[in-house]
């Protein structure tokens, strides 16, 4: 049995399956363009060979096949459901392009030195250990190959109109419950030292802003969405009010043409030195 060693369980997803599966793919389409733009500026060109890492049912997946002709990439995937989902629902014309591995990041059972790009997204936040989780793409990376991280750091989360007080606090909380149980909702702060300790150089960082009077109001309901945090008020980790007030929010977005909302994403990259070590 593979060891997950992870948090997220779409099989436990509050939307339900149906909903979280939309919830994903709304999240990929709303940043696609600019996450696509970041990938090329550090250096993803058609042709290389890419690893992605906890690809999920395949959305992200399905746009970079489509951007990149020319490259042969892996799908790694430690869920099987999610592993499964993506089979079936990519469009046969990527075929000669995909491959599918179910296993986990931290023993990917892929050959030393054999990739040149490698796309971790929305991942390291779940992860229990990052540091091994890094330690594993290092190595299947070729010296000279990037590793790029696209994630999360709720203390940059983004901003609501009309402004919602309780957010920060309420971050903060989900932040905390998260990390009790093994993840790490402020990972992108921690992205620079995890490359370096990792043994990676020239690590660079930026960040991926979206906002719902450009990408449109859908995806950012998908986020906010009050269900999501019902079973956090139930289990102590919110009070009664903040899930009010979350609720407040979710409806404004939902029904108020003077309300938006804008979201920030951090994304890191590395470079695999051409004379590789890592550091201990």
């Amino acid at each position: 049995m593979i060891e997950r060693n992870s948090t997220y369980d779409i099989e436990k997803s509050v939307l339900g399956y149906t909903g979280e599966m939309a919830r994903l793919q709304v999240q990929v389409l709303m940043g696609w363009e600019k996450e696509f733009r970041n990938l090329q500026w550090f250096g993803l060109q058609d042709g290389m060979r890419i690893l992605e890492a906890g690809s999920g049912p395949g959305f992200f997946t399905e746009q970079l096949a489509g951007q990149v002709p020319h490259s042969v990439i892996t799908a790694l995937e430690v869920d099987s459901t999610l592993l499964n989902e993506a089979r079936n629902r990519l469009d046969p014309r990527f075929a000669s392009q995909l491959e599918f591995v179910h296993a986990s990041v931290y023993d990917t059972g892929l050959p030393d030195n054999s990739y040149d790009f490698v796309i971790a997204r929305l991942l390291f936040l779940h992860l229990k250990d990052p540091l091994a989780a890094a330690g594993e793409l290092y190595r299947v990376l070729k010296p000279g190959g990037k590793l790029v991280i696209i994630d999360v750091d709720d203390g940059i989360f983004g901003a609501l109109h009309p402004d919602l007080p309780v957010l920060p606090s309420v971050l903060q909380k989900v932040a905390d419950y998260v990390a009790s149980n093994g993840g790490n909702r402020l990972i992108g702060r921690s992205l620079p030292r995890l490359l370096r300790q990792t043994g990676f150089t020239d690590v660079d960082m930026d960040s991926i802003l979206q906002h719902s009077d450009l990408l449109g109001i859908e995806g950012f309901r998908y986020q906010f969405d009050s269900r999501r945090f019902m079973g956090l008020c139930q289990n102590g980790v919110i009070t009664q009010e903040e899930l009010d007030q979350m609720k407040l929010a979710s409806e404004r977005l939902s029904n108020s043409s003077e309300a938006y909302a804008m979201l920030n994403f951090v994304i890191a990259c590395g470079t695999k030195p051409r004379t590789s070590f890592m550091q201990t």
